[in-house]
């Protein structure tokens, strides 16, 4: 029973990929593709990661973390912290060199301090 929730998470994780990468093309800045692209790595990769060491882990069967599982934590927990670190990186760095947001944007809050 519990390998069919760990497919099932699997499906929920390539969705969120699928989805995220349908953002990245077609979101109108630079700055709503990244939200695109944190989407996709923290629903779609990490939750592959985690997904696919725990069904290696049950698949085996001996109840016992194996090398690979606690790899594949430690991986997702790096992509979990990182990513949206890389993307706030990306965003200001864009914006401190004048990339322009998008024309339907409302919000600027960067612009609001000067």
């Amino acid at each position: 029973m519990i390998e069919y929730l760990l497919y099932a998470l699997i499906a929920l994780s390539s969705a969120c990929t699928l989805i995220g990468s349908l953002g990245i093309i077609r979101f109108p800045d630079v700055y709503n593709r990244l939200h695109a692209q944190t989407v996709t790595i923290v629903g779609g990769a990490i939750l592959m990661i985690i997904g696919t060491g725990l069904l290696l882990l049950v698949l085996e069967g001996s109840g016992v973390f194996a090398p690979y599982t606690l790899k594949a934590f430690l991986i997702a927990l790096f992509m979990f912290i990182t990513s949206p670190v890389g993307s706030h990186a990306i965003a200001r760095a864009a914006y401190k060199s004048g990339v322009k947001l998008w024309r339907g944007s409302v919000v600027d809050k960067l612009g609001e301090r000067k």
